[in-house]
């Protein structure tokens, strides 16, 4: 069913074969594969073959393939990022899926307005080797510790950037991999800008944020005390009916896959306690199971 609006959870692409069976009948419906800054040793047709073998046996399916790196500048340890962004692309149909996603990079210490023209650069060319394969690119909405003016991951952190983005590169297949987290981070209210923005979000991380606004008020965000942390859904302050509601309203055909490994008190032994109650929680917010009409 298209519109099932499946909920899953983040898995590293290097782990999904041994982490995938522990955890799968949880209720997970759906795994989004992540690497970080390279694919590195993994034999990405043999973990797709395998990995699609699991999916027909627990009825899931494979969201995203994710490579999260800085592709702009291929410095250091992101050496091997561009080139694994290419190895994701040509791949992902092996996977069933039909979105990549990841930072845009940026020009290391400079400002976005300083980087969009290597992004548009790397990206308009990764974007129509992606396009000649039925692919989208998908871009997470996470500053990384960036602001405008400087940052070593990403461009792709609020909207002004995005309308840069997208005027940049005005390509159909090239949108986002969206999460209230991150922006509410910077204290932007994450419901309106989903209304106007649902038409670009291919992919939805289920990641959520709890603002201390009594922090913020006495101290600011500048101040010695923390004023905001990442949440599991289920323990934050996002309501996930009405990102659900908008999200099929807008005809949205993707998923929410879970990102967990943040959350403070959801954590190191109650990693997956946490991450189980998100996945019942946003069935729940989806209305629950799926009820098949009569006839």
């Amino acid at each position: 069913m298209s519109n099932l609006l499946r909920i899953g959870t983040l898995v590293g692409g290097g782990d999904a074969v041994r982490v995938i069976p522990q955890i799968v009948g949880h209720g997970f419906e759906s795994f989004s594969l992540t690497f970080w800054q390279t694919t590195g040793s993994v034999d990405l047709k043999e973990t797709a073959a395998r990995v699609r073998e699991l999916a027909e046996e627990h009825n899931f399916v494979i969201s995203t393939l994710g490579i999260f790196g800085n592709p702009l500048t291929g410095a250091g340890d992101n050496a091997d990022t561009l080139a694994s962004w290419e190895r994701l692309i040509d791949h992902a149909h092996l996977f069933g899926t039909d979105i990549v996603s990841g930072f845009t990079g940026r020009l290391t210490g400079r400002s976005i307005d300083d980087s969009i023209p290597a992004y548009a650069e790397v990206f308009g060319e990764l974007g129509r080797r992606a396009a000649d394969k039925g692919v989208r690119i998908a871009f997470e909405n996470c500053d990384m510790g960036g602001t405008w003016n400087s940052g070593d991951w990403n461009i792709a952190l609020n909207p002004t950037a995005w309308e840069k983005m997208f005027n940049a590169i005005p390509s159909d297949n090239i949108g986002l991999q969206w999460e209230p987290c991150h922006q509410m981070v910077s204290l932007i209210d994450p419901i309106p800008q989903l209304r106007k923005w649902v038409s670009k979000v291919f992919h939805v991380h289920g990641k959520d944020a709890t603002i201390a606004w009594d922090i913020v008020r006495e101290y600011g965000i500048h101040g010695p005390k923390e004023f905001v942390w990442h949440r599991t859904p289920g323990f934050g302050d996002t309501n996930w009916t009405d990102i659900i509601t908008i999200l099929r309203q807008a005809g949205y055909q993707g998923t929410i896959d879970i990102e967990g490994w943040h959350d403070p008190v959801y954590r190191g032994e109650l990693e997956m306690t946490g991450q189980v109650h998100a996945l019942n929680y946003l069935k729940n917010c989806r209305g629950g199971s799926i009820i098949p009409n009569p006839v």
